[in-house]
């Protein structure tokens, strides 16, 4: 790989990663409801990739269910957990999409998985719980919880994406804004109250949060991966991005205050550890 291009895919890693931070500083000191913030997060991204919407890929449901997915699924249920889990966890957590395409592949696509991916998806989950587990309460982490439905959602639309031919990039993104937006914003409306006063209040850094998660972290940041993924194997950028998480635990301890005790640094290594095992592994032939 190229310098230029690995300095390009960290600060692509460096991007995603702040995004944590970021939500968690919205949802928690500027008092945004998460499902505002996320609604008119994918509004801002429709505005910008709106010229790239048509035509409509087909068949038609796919797309809309793939961006729902993967905005309002992924990025929305993230921003409903980062109200009470710390920025760190969820960067770790959110791995966790990772086992779960390569399982729903198997249901849904009909690939196979070796006995490599298999170890690796059992450290994976492993890890997940270690890092979830709230030794004081002897339960999960219930903000955590949130995230593992991201993962999942993400996972799922992943797969669906997988079968869906000739869709650029902004194309894709501007799907992802027009199928999230409206389920969002109308879930917002019916559950969350005086959200429109408390995003006046909040002013500026509300609006400059906001234009920084839909514009860097969804449209250049995406953009750019996927340019990469086309220029390099798949697996070489896949594990690189094994930074992301990494990077998020550092924003987190920083910016946030989050703790970081042996029980995360072991968690997050097991996590770390199977996503590598099943980013490199072989894939198996369909079944």
């Amino acid at each position: 790989m190229l310098v230029r291009d690995f300095i390009l895919l960290m600060g692509v890693c460096l991007i995603w990663a702040t995004n944590f931070v970021v939500t968690k500083l919205v949802l928690v000191h500027l008092d945004i409801p998460p499902l505002l913030f996320s609604s008119l997060r994918f509004a801002l991204v429709l505005l910008v990739a709106l010229p790239w919407l048509l035509p409509w890929p087909r068949p038609r449901w796919r797309i809309v269910v793939v961006g729902l997915m993967m905005g309002a699924g992924g990025f929305g249920l993230v921003s409903i957990g980062l109200m009470t889990a710390t920025p760190s966890s969820a960067a770790v957590v959110t791995q966790l999409s990772v086992p779960l395409t390569a399982l729903l592949s198997v249901f849904m696509l009909g690939e196979r998985i070796g006995w490599r991916r298999g170890i690796g998806i059992a450290l994976a989950f492993s890890g997940a719980v270690i890092v979830m587990y709230d030794p004081k309460g002897f339960a999960l982490s219930f903000g955590l919880l949130f995230v593992v439905a991201s993962a999942f959602a993400s996972a799922f639309g992943v797969v669906l994406l997988k079968k869906t031919e000739n869709v650029a990039p902004l194309q894709f993104q501007a799907w992802v804004g027009l199928a999230s937006s409206i389920p969002l914003g109308l879930a917002s409306m019916g559950l969350e109250t005086g959200q429109v006063d408390r995003a006046l209040t909040a002013g500026w850094p509300f609006l400059a949060a906001l234009a920084y998660t839909a514009i860097a972290v969804s449209l250049l940041g995406h953009s750019l991966f996927f340019k990469l993924v086309m220029k390099y194997e798949a697996n070489l950028i896949s594990t690189l991005t094994l930074m992301c998480p990494l990077m998020g635990i550092g924003l987190g301890v920083l910016i946030t205050g989050d703790r970081f005790d042996l029980r995360m640094v072991a968690g997050t290594a097991v996590v770390l550890a199977g996503v590598a095992i099943i980013l490199i592994a072989p894939k198996r032939a369909r079944a």
